[in-house]
Formats: structure tokens, sequence, C-alpha cells
């Protein structure tokens, strides 16, 4: 079968490879969509910690299940057979360690990923782990859900993941640092089922921030190229501020914008990870301490996030599928790569 393999930074490959056998305590499936995020980005350009070479990629994953391993469903309690659509979850949290214990599996100490232990979805086919079934991680799309919609349910479900931290309430203005899918899906999620007030969306990059405002509608965009960012939001807000901020990219001035601009009792998510080598803010520790803000880090998703991702997009509460703007297919896939970096589309799918 064809794959995408990563061999080390910037040598990434499209081979024949054989196709995996499913073991026992395993289930096959046959990959629809995987679709793609700015974390493959930054693998390809740069590999992970995690990612053992060679690696077939790929970790927003939904398929159709081929064949069911013999001790699945009575070690599992399931009932999964062949002709099932699924969708898979990418982080894989142990079930076992002191954070699994408490419930906070988004942050398992001992997590694996798909596409980085485990190979990922940018192949014709895929074996799931059983890591990933023992922590019920392979979903059940519902009916009236497509398979590209559903590879979009990772990345919302680590949206979902990011704004339950935050405790928004109906009415709150929400700004969104970065126009991109994430930031999308963010505003999204923020009106479908936290019903926000004013949302205002920032980016430096004209171009994507209008393709993103065509689709997502927020009361206003406001280019960071072109105006002091912490400015506009105080003069839109009365001179109050935000009271829900969320840094959807991996700028280190958006999050001293946040807390700048943030409202008392302001809630703040640190949703893009920083530079590995530029991992540092600079913090006015006493506008934290006296507008009483709250600062959230949001890590990944639970296995649980994912299925609350299928439900919203599968009752209309979370729209995705004009999100998904470039559908491409698996012997293309090296372009995915290219048109992610260059923000030319909101999210791009890769259909083997």
């Amino acid at each position: 079968m064809k794959a995408l393999r990563f061999y080390a930074p910037e040598d990434v490959r499209l081979e024949d490879v054989a196709e995996p056998e499913c073991g026992p305590g395993e289930v096959k499936i046959k990959v629809k969509n995987c679709s793609t995020c700015g974390t493959d980005v930054k693998i390809f350009h740069n590999g992970h910690q995690n990612l053992t070479p060679p690696r077939t990629i790929g970790h927003e994953v939904a398929g159709e299940v081929v064949e069911v391993g013999a001790d699945v469903n009575s070690t599992y309690g399931s009932s999964w057979a062949p002709g099932d659509r699924v969708q898979v979850i990418a982080a894989v949290p142990c079930g076992e360690c002191h954070e699994c214990r408490k419930g906070w599996m988004a942050v398992c100490a001992n997590q694996t990923s798909v596409g980085y232990q485990y190979d990922g979805g940018f192949a014709e086919y895929m074996v799931v782990p059983q890591q990933v079934l023992k922590v019920d991680g392979l979903n059940r799309i519902p009916d009236n859900v497509g398979y590209d919609e559903a590879s979009a349910a990772e990345p919302f479900a680590c949206a979902i993941n990011a704004q339950e931290l935050l405790g928004i309430e109906e009415g709150d203005t929400l700004v969104v640092f970065g126009a991109g899918p994430i930031g999308c899906m963010h505003i999204r999620i923020a009106r479908g089922v936290h019903k926000v007030g004013k949302v205002y969306l920032v980016d430096v990059n004209a171009e994507r921030l209008q393709m993103s405002a065509d689709a997502v509608q927020p009361d206003e965009v406001i280019n960071g190229a072109e105006v002091d960012v912490v400015e506009r939001v105080m003069e839109l807000t009365g001179g109050r501020g935000a009271d829900v901020v969320i840094t959807a990219t991996a700028a280190n001035v958006t999050q001293e914008q946040a807390i700048a601009m943030a409202a008392r009792n302001g809630r703040i998510s640190f949703f893009g990870g920083l530079p590995k080598t530029n991992p540092t803010i600079t913090c006015d520790s006493n506008v934290v301490h006296y507008r009483q803000l709250h600062i959230h880090g949001a890590n990944g998703s639970a296995p649980s996030h994912n299925k609350r991702a299928l439900e919203y997009i599968s009752t209309g509460q979370v729209p995705v599928k004009d999100l998904i703007t470039e559908h491409i297919p698996l012997d293309r896939a090296l372009e995915a790569f290219d048109i992610v970096k260059s923000g030319k589309a909101i999210k791009v799918t890769v259909e083997p």
C-alpha cells in the first residue's frame, strides 16, 4: 500500500510498504480521511522527540473497519465489525497513572500518540493499536457525519478541552488570536456551545484573516500587523477588556497581549505552544494579580472530548464541513504541508 513515511526532518517519503496485519487485540481500518494541522508541518521540518523513524505520520484519522482482531470485542466489551465507520483519537492516555485515575486524561503522564509511537493515517490502511481500544478511543461516526468531518473531530476535541477549562459564560466577550483552522473551531464552539457575545478574531496575515472571517463571521477582524491589538480591543469593549482570550497561535507576543487586554476576572487560554527555542514571555504579574486573571494551559484532549466533538458536529451545534477547504489525494500528500504552512486553506484533508 501507499504510505507517507517520516525518515528525518524534511525527509518525508510517499512509498510502497507492506499492508499492516491486524493482531488479535487490534482493529484494522481503511483510511478514508486523514486531515492535517500545524503540528504535521512542525514534524515535517523538525521531527519530534516522541517519533521514531521511519514512521507513517498523520493523526486526524477517520475510516472504515475492514478487520477486527479475534480478542477485541470480548476484551473491550465492544461490538466492532467490518463496515463500521470510525474516528480514532490521536492522544492516547495510559488509563492507569495518577492523572488518568483523577480523570485528567488530557495530561496523562504516559501519553502516547497515533502517528508518533504508532503508525498513523497518511496511508491506505492503518491498524488501531490495543492502547487506543483500551481507553475507548475508537469512536463510531454518526450516520449524518462525513469521513472528512469526522477526521476534524480530533482538533475540535483539543479546542473543547481548552474551553472546558475556561468557565466561559453566556454573553462573554471573546478574542481569538490565530485565524487558522483551530481559531475558527474555537469561535464555532464558543458560539454554538457556550453562547458567547461579541467575538473578535486577530491575525497578522490579511489573506488568511479574510478567508477565515468569511467562514466564521466574527464581529470584527483585527490585523495585528496594522493596528495596536490591545488598544483596539479596549476600544471595542469600552475600556473593559475581553472576558475570554484564546491564543491559538505559536507567537509569544500574543500571550503578552492576551494578559494586557483581559478584563477583570478574565480567563486566558495559552492554547498554542511556543517554539522550544523561545518559550518565554514577559508577564506583568501585577496585572494578573489586581485584575484576578485566570491563565490556563491547554494540552491535547481526552477520549471523551473526541466523542463530544462528533456529537457537536452531528447535531449541527458546531459545523465543520465548510472549514475543510482542500481535499487532496494521498499521492499528493506532500502538497498538503505546503498549503498548511502558507495558510492558503482553512483545513486540508488527505484522502487515501
